[in-house]
């Protein structure tokens, strides 16, 4: 009497289980990699080379954000300040405190300090920080609260969700210029939808959704 099924099938058990093991290993090694804060960016705080406290800077002494990163509003990126920034307070403030020996070296000798990168976008998304800023999106609705961060860390997760929420409802996030340097203003949403489309009425904003607006 022949057998009822082909003989390859007395090795699909085998394979079944061999199957499941490479496919649920495979899945559990890449949340495993994708979900961490260093690639999903939230929560990310590396250790910087030079302690530089935000909410001493930005909040307590009140230095606005352009001060030392200069170039957001002509510029597609935000610039990290030179040393010769920080000399200009520093050669008077704290003139002789060690933990700041490598800002005086970079500041003398022109080396640039390794600060270690936080916010960070994939490389084929295009992003402009001035188009932004000078139509009114705020720092705090991208990096959260940096002038509270006494070490700054990735506060938002910069999925492309993110990004079409606002381009989608651009009235929910626009503020007055006046205000986007301004971390601490909170605005009730009522507020916020009334200004908010006025806003995008009268600088005529037309934010895409065509793929090309980001992905170049």
């Amino acid at each position: 009497m022949s057998d009822i099924f082909p003989k390859w099938t007395n090795k699909l058990p085998q394979q079944i289980i061999i199957g499941v093991l490479l496919v649920g290993t495979t899945v559990t090694a890449g949340v495993w990699y994708y979900l961490t804060p260093k690639y999903a960016r939230v929560g990310y705080q590396p250790i910087q080379p030079v302690a530089f406290s935000h909410a001493i800077h930005a909040d307590q002494l009140a230095i606005d954000c352009r001060y030392c990163h200069d170039g957001v509003e002509k510029s597609w990126f935000s610039n990290v300040p030179s040393a010769s920034t920080c000399i200009k307070c520093h050669k008077i403030v704290l003139a002789t405190d060690p933990q700041l020996e490598l800002v005086r070296q970079s500041a003398t000798n022109g080396v640039h300090i390794p600060w270690v990168q936080i916010h960070k976008k994939p490389d084929y998304v295009y992003f402009n920080h001035a188009v932004h800023v000078n139509r009114g999106v705020s720092c705090v609705h991208c990096h959260g609260q940096v002038n509270k961060m006494d070490e700054v860390y990735h506060a938002k997760s910069f999925t492309m969700t993110f990004c079409l929420d606002c381009h989608r409802h651009p009235e929910r996030y626009l503020r007055h210029p006046r205000d986007v340097y301004n971390l601490d203003l909170k605005i009730d949403p009522k507020t916020q939808a009334e200004q908010g489309l006025k806003f995008v009425h009268d600088w005529k904003v037309m934010s895409s959704h065509n793929c090309s607006a980001c992905h170049r």
